[in-house]
């Protein structure tokens, strides 16, 4: 029986991310089958190795502000984007505002569904409201997304793409774990998720290199609940010999688009093109 996992609209947790190589996909996937399960997006996909498509556009202020809070390292800062299954053809498109807390590793997702006829209208439309028939808390998430939204100007900056298996723990009132692979992105000034044009990816010298494992292809994201990491989420780290990097898919793919390709902001020596591990 296939069991389908909804994200609840609010949700706070841990998100610890690691860069690792495609090698380490396969035992990983089999390290993790004893404590999780596949989620429902990746195991009605097997042809394709349980890896789904994920299209998400982000927004930022003219000025980029959420950009320059995250290069500063402001430790309280949000960013916003829509995200849809798929090509994002096709509702329905989830809002969400992701506000770290300030607690290190600790994330606030707000999450709001949008379905054919509320976008973009959400964002283009100065009548727009949140229907009646949504709960109080979808209302209330649509209410924050759309003050943010004006608040800040946000504009429609970058849209990306990747394939993801994902991980729902079955031992654990909650935990999750996804691997990130075959990561694209493009310039976005309009409200189009379709990600089926126009792609560049995500160039492994520039973007993933960190001093360690330039090697490193693949975005692993380990997610529970605050205080309650799971023993095998430890295990896994220290059997893979994961080391803690901050990754944005937003923020990488922006610096090279605006940034001098990246140079500025990497952390490490570009001046021959390559890393330095």
């Amino acid at each position: 029986m296939t069991v389908i996992h909804t994200l609840p609209p609010v949700l706070e947790r841990y998100e610890l991310k690691y860069l690792i190589p495609w090698s380490y996909v396969e035992p990983i996937t089999d390290f993790l089958g004893i404590y999780c399960s596949l989620d429902y997006y990746s195991e009605i996909v097997p042809e394709n190795n349980y890896f789904y498509k994920i299209s998400s556009l982000y927004f930022d202020s003219p000025g980029y502000e959420f950009l320059r809070q995250r290069i500063e390292g402001k430790a309280i800062r949000f960013n916003m984007r829509v995200r849809a299954y798929g090509d994002g053809k096709q509702a329905p498109y989830f809002l969400e505002v992701k506000h770290r807390t300030g607690i290190s590793g600790v994330v606030k997702k707000y999450r709001a569904t949008a379905q054919e006829y509320q976008w973009p209208e959400i964002l283009t439309d100065p009548g727009f409201r949140p229907s009646e028939s949504d709960t109080s808390v979808e209302i209330a998430n649509k209410e924050l997304f759309l003050r943010l939204a004006i608040g800040y100007a946000i504009e429609p900056k970058i849209v990306t793409k990747y394939e993801r298996i994902a991980f729902f723990s079955t031992v654990d009132e909650y935990a999750r774990v996804t691997m990130d692979a075959n990561l694209q992105y493009r310039v976005e000034n309009d409200y189009i998720i379709a990600t089926d044009y126009g792609m560049t990816n995500y160039d492994n010298e520039t973007i993933f290199a960190n001093n360690t494992r330039s090697e490193g292809s693949v975005v692993l994201e380990l997610k529970c609940n605050v205080g309650e990491v799971p023993y095998w989420m430890l295990d896994l780290i220290r059997r893979f010999e994961l080391q803690n990097v901050g990754f944005s898919k937003y923020v990488n793919s922006t610096l090279v688009s605006y940034y001098d390709n990246g140079d500025r902001f990497m952390p490490f020596d570009r001046d021959s093109g390559r890393c330095v591990v």
